[in-house]
């Protein structure tokens, strides 16, 4: 028996993105744990990503699998492109500044996503998305602030980067809606292998790490990444957004408990303050988010009981 066809569609949903969340969970760590050049952990990170990718690819399409990466279109490579700029911004972040501030700081993408789906798709938000946008502002500035004085604000801007091209991602996501772009992401780990190689070719070129190095690089690129990635990739398939957001706060608070246990990397007293201030909206705003999709399903339930079909007349 398929196990998934004992699941309901929400409990579908539930486990494909909290398992993706808890999966990526220890991204951060591992790459703070490996320990390498910027651009070694990109070269890695890129080729080893795509190889996984591309697997995961070939095994839910099989045959169709060329057909998969034609359905992508244009849109497909603009999502590549972009989310080569979310891998770099996050590996580049997590070399500058905690673990932690990075993937709070990666944790607004959907709020920056709304506020690009009200400007290029214009979109009306409501008001409460507008408080939430705010709140988590004043949050991040905190974090930033109370970064400037360890120099840590290059880690900061390139998580920003991370979030911002993520956001714009997911807009231009919307733009196809029902077409899974998650086989261009194959293509997302050339771009980024490619790239962070050229830099190393024309620099001291290309070293072997030692072998501990390697171990962590190949668990984080060729089993999390990928798996992680795509599972969270299908979450949403099942769930309203706003549970979807509330799931990837694991990812967050996981996360940042990892690198503070194990590497020891505590954040500020007003760091926290500001972190929690973001944790704190983002679950306001799913929770009453989640209560609205209820609300809204519980009435067109009702609204469905409510019609009276007229009696079928017999034909003379």
């Amino acid at each position: 028996m398929n196990p998934s066809r004992t699941l309901s569609h929400r409990q579908q949903g539930l486990l494909l993105t909290g398992g993706g969340a808890l999966i990526m969970s220890p991204d951060a760590l591992l790459i703070k744990l490996a320990d390498l050049p910027d651009a070694e952990i990109l070269m890695w990170r890129g080729f080893l990503s795509a190889l996984g990718f591309l697997l995961i690819v070939l095994a839910r399409h099989g045959r169709n699998t060329l057909a998969a990466y034609r359905r992508c279109g244009g849109t497909g490579i603009a999502v590549a492109l972009l989310f080569s700029l979310t891998t770099c911004g996050f590996v580049l972040g997590n070399q500058y500044t905690l673990a932690g501030n990075v993937l709070l700081i990666l944790a607004t993408s959907p709020l920056i996503a709304a506020g690009l789906s009200w400007l290029i798709l214009k979109e009306r938000l409501p008001r409460h998305t507008w408080v939430a946008i705010w709140v988590c502002l004043a949050g991040i500035a905190m974090i930033v602030i109370d970064d400037i004085d360890a120099g840590s604000w290059v880690g900061n801007a390139f998580a920003f980067l991370a979030a911002f091209t993520l956001a714009l991602n997911f807009t231009l996501c919307r733009t196809r809606p029902g077409v899974d772009m998650s086989p261009m992401l194959t293509f997302n780990g050339l771009i980024v292998g490619s790239g962070a190689s050229l830099v190393l070719l024309l620099g001291d070129g290309v070293a072997l790490p030692a072998p501990s190095q390697l171990a962590v690089v190949a668990l984080l690129c060729l089993v999390i990444v990928p798996c992680g990635v795509t599972l969270l990739q299908r979450g949403p398939l099942y769930l309203p957004a706003a549970e979807v957001g509330l799931l990837l706060l694991l990812e967050v608070v996981v996360g940042t408990f990892l690198a503070w246990w194990i590497i020891a990397e505590q954040p500020t007293p007003l760091a926290i303050v500001g972190g929690c201030l973001v944790l704190l909206t983002l679950v306001v705003k799913g929770l009453y988010e989640r209560r609205l999709e209820r609300r809204r399903v519980v009435g067109e339930e009702g609204g469905d009981r409510g019609v009276v079909k007229a009696p079928e007349t017999k034909g003379s």
